[in-house]
């Protein structure tokens, strides 16, 4: 008897973070990227990745997430059923697995997570692969129009490349971040991120660096995949209060993306240059209402509720403003420097926390110019965060003021000097997670 047939008259959500508990345990490391193990599992399960909707592949180091989220938001604005999965979660596990429209519930949760678990049969595997296995059992049991997959980590050896007969693929920016698994140049990584190619398949690529460029297009001319380019196949631009879509046969006079940051036009244009690969019917008023209508949490997300804005109203009174960020590398602080320097209007202050296995310095250095000060702090309840004092040693290196706070609630509270301001969290999606549990 499979999992999946077992009597289960009594599901909480207690009993699935039990279960990803047990899985997280089957494999000593966390990363040891292979397809070995995930094809092995899934072949146990019949296959399940063969038998879901057409699939858009998503790479990159930042914006693999915005731009799913663009994409589902132009193809349910245009009625169309849509799966999606993304990772990590920021709350709930269940906000990787996104079924035609809907968060996974907890019983397919559960069901598909003991399906697996059992079909694996205690052997080796890492957490992400097993629950992305789960993830295309669940694909498969529904119907949709369309997948929409973001890699975890790579591409090559990622667990989603099973994948192998995506309708597209798309690569956002490559930058440094998992140096330790993807190699120490943006070369290396854009190998490793290009290994999603396909024949077929045609490849969207946002603006890149010179050295992510030519390895893109080196795979692409292996393969002969056709590449469309930022830049040279298509261009996405701000335009008074809007902005302007053009590639070689349409020009789109389109709203400003619903999320903030000049960053997620070049974003939106990549998903919107992925539209005419895709065998769905998707408007110019659909894919307007998409860029309005678009949610994709924590990623430069004003927070108007909850402990933390309680804070910060009575601590600086009217006018002050939350953000929260979950970008953790280089190239994530640049972007958040290009949307500091349309913040003039207010001091700027930063809350920052991070995992020992990132850049800490390459991170807030190109925030730097324009922060006034910094409180840092461990994230809570995370083994691998930075102490508040590395994470502050990490900020001064950066060239900040900055100093060790013992909690969110202080750091916020440290910085709500009397008078407007405003204040970003940012460093980790682990540190967005935690702070959107009680505040968004």
């Amino acid at each position: 008897m499979t999992a999946s047939a077992l009597p289960l008259p009594e599901i909480a959500p207690a009993k699935t973070e039990s279960v990803l508990r047990r899985l997280w345990e089957l494999h000593p490391k966390v990363i040891d990227l292979s397809l070995e193990r995930i094809e092995r599992l899934l072949g146990a399960l019949g296959n399940p990745q063969e038998k879901i909707a057409p699939v858009v592949h998503v790479a990159g180091t930042n914006g693999k997430g915005s731009v799913i989220a663009f994409l589902r938001a132009m193809f349910e604005a245009s009625g169309h059923r849509v799966h999606v999965y993304t990772s990590p979660h920021l709350v709930r596990f269940n906000e990787r697995i996104r079924l035609a429209g809907a968060l996974v519930s907890d019983d397919e949760l559960l069901d598909v997570l003991l399906e697996c678990e059992a079909a694996n049969d205690g052997a080796p595997i890492t957490f992400f692969e097993i629950t992305t296995a789960a993830a295309f059992l669940a694909f498969a049991r529904h119907s949709a129009d369309i997948t929409l997959m973001e890699t975890g980590l790579g591409g090559r050896l990622d667990a989603t490349n099973v994948v192998t007969r995506p309708v597209c693929t798309a690569i956002t920016t490559v930058s440094r971040d998992h140096t330790q698994f993807l190699g120490d140049t943006i070369a290396e990584i854009a190998f490793e991120k290009a290994g999603i190619l396909k024949r077929g398949a045609p490849c969207i690529s946002a603006p890149q660096p010179e050295e992510a460029a030519r390895a893109i297009a080196e795979r692409a001319r292996e393969l002969g995949v056709t590449l469309s380019r930022a830049g040279a196949e298509w261009t996405a631009q701000a335009s008074g209060a809007g902005m302007v879509f053009r590639d070689r046969t349409r020009e789109l006079a389109l709203p400003r993306p619903g999320l903030a940051g000049l960053h997620q036009i070049e974003n939106a244009g990549c998903a919107i240059a992925c539209l005419p690969h895709v065998p769905l019917a998707v408007d110019t008023a659909a894919v307007a209402a998409g860029l309005r209508g678009v949610e994709w949490p924590a990623r430069l997300q004003r927070l108007t509720r909850g402990p933390l804005v309680e804070v910060l109203a009575r601590q600086a009174g009217p006018g002050a403003e939350l953000w929260l960020d979950g970008g953790h590398n280089p190239g994530a602080g640049e972007v958040l420097a290009e949307a500091a320097r349309t913040w003039r209007d207010l001091p700027f202050r930063v809350v920052f926390g991070m995992l020992n296995t990132k850049d800490g310095v390459g991170f807030l250095k190109p925030l730097a110019p324009f922060v006034e000060r910094v409180r840092a702090v461990a994230i809570p309840g995370e083994t691998a965060s930075l102490s508040a004092e590395a994470a502050a040693r990490f900020a001064r290196e950066a060239g900040h003021e900055a100093e060790p706070a013992p909690s969110l609630e202080s750091a916020v509270a440290e910085l709500s000097a009397p008078g407007p301001c405003r204040i970003l969290i940012c460093g980790s999606l682990y540190l967005a997670g935690k702070v959107m549990a009680e505040n968004a």
